[in-house]
Order: C-alpha cells, then sequence, then structure tokens
C-alpha cells in the first residue's frame, strides 16, 4: 500500500451535521476501495476464500454421493455438509479482513490515511463498510457455487435442491457468515495493529479454543457462543443438539461480536496516536 493511494481523496475534517458526515464517509469510501483493490493480497485471500470454499464442498459432496449408505436422511443435512469447506476458506477471510486494517500500521500509511481523514470516525465507518461490502460481494458467489457444486455432485439420494425448507436462507447464511467473520476480524485487527498478532490471536479462537472448550467440563457450553460456531448455525437446516440454538439466535450472537469488535476497533482507533 503505497501513501498516494492512501491519500488519493483528500477529506477534510467536517462536522456539523449528517450531510457533511455523508460527503466525508462517501469520499472516504473511495479512497478505501481504492487502497483495497491496489493491494495484492487483497485479490488473493478473496480468490482463496473461493476456491477452498467451493473446491472443499465439491470434494464433500463427492465423498457422500460414494457412500450415501454411510449416512441417516432423518438427520443429515446435506445443506451444512456441503458447506463443510468454510471451516477452511474463513481462514482467507479473516487474512482478507485483517490486512485490510493492519497492513496500514505495518507500513505506516495509517498516518497518511489519517491526515486525508482526520474524523477518525468517518474514516473507520468507510473502511468497515467498504471492508465488509467486498467480503460480502465475494461470499455470495462462493456460497451459491458452492451449493449447487456439493448437491451435484453428492448424488439425488442425499442431496438438496435450493427450494427446499431452509437451504435457500442457509446459502444466505454462508455469505453472511464470511462477511460477519470477517468484520470481526478488522475489529480486532484495529485494537490490536499488528497482522501476525492479530492472526495469533484469532487462529486460535477460531480454529482451537471451541475444540479445547468443548472437552473441559463445566466450560464446555462456552464455545457454543464463539462467533464461528454461532455463524455455522446460518448455515444449517437440521437443529443440532449439542450447540442448542438455531439460525435466529446464532445470527444474534455473531451480530454481537461484530459490533463489539467494531467499536473497540473505533475506541482504540480515537483513542491512540497513529
Amino acid at each position: 500500500m503505497s501513501a498516494g493511494a492512501a491519500g488519493a481523496a483528500t477529506v477534510p475534517g467536517r462536522s456539523g451535521g449528517p450531510g457533511r458526515f455523508t460527503a466525508g464517509f462517501r469520499d472516504a469510501a473511495a479512497a478505501e476501495w481504492l487502497k483495497l483493490r491496489s493491494l495484492r493480497s487483497t485479490w488473493w485471500t478473496l480468490a482463496a476464500t473461493f476456491v477452498l470454499t467451493v473446491a472443499v464442498g465439491l470434494l464433500y459432496g463427492t465423498t457422500i454421493g460414494n457412500h450415501p449408505e454411510d449416512y441417516r436422511k432423518d438427520v443429515f443435512d446435506p445443506v451444512l455438509m456441503g458447506f463443510a469447506g468454510v471451516s477452511m476458506s474463513q481462514m482467507a477471510i479473516v487474512c482478507f479482513g485483517v490486512m485490510a486494517v493492519s497492513g496500514e500500521y505495518t507500513t505506516g500509511t495509517i498516518r497518511a490515511s489519517l491526515t486525508a481523514v482526520p474524523d477518525r470516525t468517518v474514516f473507520w465507518a468507510a473502511k468497515a463498510a467498504v471492508v465488509g461490502a467486498v467480503a460480502l460481494a465475494v461470499s455470495l458467489p462462493t456460497a451459491f457455487a458452492t451449493f449447487f457444486a456439493a448437491q451435484t455432485s453428492m448424488g439425488s439420494e442425499l442431496n438438496a435442491g435450493l427450494g427446499d425448507p431452509g437451504a435457500l436462507r442457509a446459502t444466505f447464511g454462508l455469505a453472511l457468515h464470511l462477511t460477519l467473520l470477517c468484520l470481526v476480524s478488522a475489529g480486532v485487527a484495529a485494537v490490536l495493529r499488528g497482522t501476525v498478532i492479530t492472526l495469533g490471536v484469532l487462529v486460535p479462537l477460531f480454529f482451537i479454543v471451541g475444540d479445547l472448550l468443548a472437552s473441559l467440563p463445566g466450560v464446555g457450553q462456552v464455545a457454543r457462543f464463539l462467533p464461528n460456531i454461532a455463524g455455522s448455525r446460518l448455515m444449517s437446516t437440521v437443529p443440532d443438539s449439542r450447540i442448542g440454538y438455531g439460525p435466529g439466535p446464532g445470527l444474534l450472537v455473531i451480530l454481537a461480536w461484530t459490533c463489539v469488535a467494531l467499536a473497540c476497533g473505533l475506541a482504540a482507533l480515537r483513542r491512540r496516536d497513529a
């Protein structure tokens, strides 16, 4: 990321009403989009999100389709199983969210960005909006491509159609899960500022801590409310008694994580020097 890209759209400090905030936000968002699209890591991480989700979904679907007798139809969730690739691809979308924020601190271009957009609330709102919009723009086609790839390869004996109960909602749920997980990661990156330290916190939280907590007596229920677990409920069409809640509460849980992470990111940005 270059300082020139960071300051491509200069937005003077603005206050005094929603109209000025809107104008400042629009210019800041344009600058954030310019910065994101100029980063090579943006395209690699987003491409990895798509490829991994679809490829692993296709692999799971093919494996299930080759051995349909191993699955009980009354408890089998073909949609969630087809989305199994998200367990790997969410790492890519997490990296995208982290690097979209921490990259400016690593290179020092955050100073140029805050000079161009001195209102830090406007700056953070624009960055979060652009990061979220880009994540959603990639996650939506990823979700539908994965659904069709996995269900087609699964075979007619076990697969689901997009018109089946909960299937369309779960497909949109996958896109929402990846988008919100990306925003949680961006918020944490704004607090911790470094790429390595942020990933050092998020990777165990999303991929290790849940399994560890689940195996400990008395605290296993805590793991149910981690953002990746809550997000997985959005992709399900069959209830899971081990988790104990469905898509609606799952959405509320991951939204709460997202709001807290973004609020903490804004607080850190406002209180500390660049």
